[in-house]
């Protein structure tokens, strides 16, 4: 088999690495030059729960040629349009794009390349990147997780396979509800990577403060409600039911949550959310597509999400100019 990693900035280069080392051989693609001559030249190093050098193939897309039986698709869903379309020409017709990205990517992807051709993968874990070449991995080498599927339940071409190069770096679960596998993570994303966005700070440090931990309750609860009143069942995320961690029908539970959310985090707490690293950057974010689904299906079934309205408009803000990622904006969720 051919395999590819489109997209392969700060988690696409650690999955990469780990492959790699895996002996199975893989192509890192990249628009960023500067890290792409930095891989090539000196190997992936990644550090952060982890400490090593990996030498990887890496290329520019330009430099892509032939077929390529799996493609893990990493961009930035801003683009994917575009991005789809130009991979579908690498794609023979067995061949299967995998997205590893935040959303509910599958419903853009497939009417391009076939509903077959796609797979998802929820990444239940997070890296950034500190400079090219150097990549930082900020959860527990023991939380490196990953859920496997389709939308439509069916699975999709080389779904074993995908499942054996993604085992190379951790514990692959393939489940029939991967609705509720991305809408879970969506919860993740929407709550801690959006305080982490709007605050500049980490997982960990979100959650330490005990103001910020009430805004990440109130963000889980409003996406909780969401995914019942639209009939979507919430998979549970390394191995907790987040439906019932998080229950906050009474006070005695709503106390329970705020307590254990620093517990739950623990094993990422050192991870910087992308949207944070992309608003450090002077780049666009994901924000519509992670806190934006959840208003968006929020406003189809019915569902109020002011908390989740208000982080994608400070977020917003902060890409304009108006706003810089700070402690002082947490005072806006309590007004």
């Amino acid at each position: 088999m051919r395999v590819a990693i489109f997209g392969a900035g700060s988690l696409g280069t650690v999955l990469g690495a780990f492959i790699t080392k895996g002996g199975v051989p893989i192509d890192l693609v990249n628009r960023n030059l500067p890290h792409i001559e930095a891989l090539k030249n000196h190997g992936a190093r990644i550090t952060g729960t982890v400490d090593f050098v990996q030498e990887v193939s890496a290329l520019t897309p330009d430099r892509m040629s032939g077929k390529y039986d799996i493609i893990f698709l990493m961009t930035k869903r801003l683009s994917n349009p575009d991005t789809v379309d130009f991979l579908k020409d690498f794609l023979p017709d067995d061949g299967v794009i995998v997205t590893l990205q935040n959303g509910i990517p599958e419903t853009e992807i497939a009417p391009i390349v076939g509903e077959g051709r796609v797979l998802g993968c929820t990444v239940g874990w997070g890296a950034s990147m500190k400079e090219p070449g150097v990549c930082v991995l900020g959860s527990s080498p023991d939380s490196l997780t990953f859920t496997l599927g389709s939308l439509s339940g069916k699975g999709g071409n080389h779904l074993e396979d995908v499942k054996s190069l993604l085992s190379m770096v951790g514990p692959v679960t393939v489940g029939d509800n991967f609705l509720g596998a991305r809408w879970s993570k969506l919860l993740i994303n929407s709550s801690f990577g959006g305080m982490s966005a709007v605050l500049g700070s980490t997982f960990g440090e979100v959650a330490s403060d005990f103001e910020s931990r009430k805004v990440l309750l109130a963000l889980i609860n409003e996406c909780i409600a969401v995914c019942k009143a639209a009939g979507i069942k919430l998979e549970p995320v390394q191995g907790k039911d987040i439906t019932r961690l998080f229950d906050s029908s009474s006070p005695v539970k709503k106390a329970f949550a705020l307590l254990v959310i620093p517990a739950v985090i623990k094993k990422h707490s050192h991870h910087k959310a992308s949207m944070l690293q992309d608003l450090e950057k002077g780049k666009k974010t994901e924000i519509d597509s992670i806190n934006g689904a959840v208003c968006a299906m929020g406003h189809q079934v019915g569902v109020p999400t002011p908390m989740n309205d208000l982080v994608v408009d400070t977020v917003h803000q902060i890409e304009s100019g108006l706003l810089r990622p700070c402690r002082a904006n947490l005072p806006h969720f309590f007004e």
